[in-house]
């Protein structure tokens, strides 16, 4: 028995990136490139997430002070002020 279903996706431009594959004979069909896109997709999703969890622990780790939001937020719309300002463009 099968543990998978078939389906239809529509891939516009991506089609011709699957077409050369299969043309080169580096893939039997269709449904192989894209299990190996999908298997791709997941180790760079992995790697990303490896990336943030330790930005997260280095963030969790820095025995410096943390930053009052609103003050940080403040700050954020005074540059952006600024910067709207001197585009000519006032809020």
């Amino acid at each position: 028995m099968r543990s998978s279903r078939p389906i239809t996706v529509t891939l516009g431009n991506q089609q011709r990136g699957v077409d050369a594959r299969l043309e080169s004979g580096a893939y039997d069909s269709a449904s192989e490139v894209l299990r190996a896109a999908l298997r791709a997709l997941d180790r760079e999703e992995e790697v990303i997430n490896q990336i943030m969890r330790a930005k997260i622990q280095e963030a969790l780790d820095d025995p410096r002070p943390g930053r009052d939001a609103d003050e940080v937020f403040d700050r954020i719309k005074r540059i952006h002020a600024e910067r709207m300002k001197a585009a000519g463009r006032e809020l």
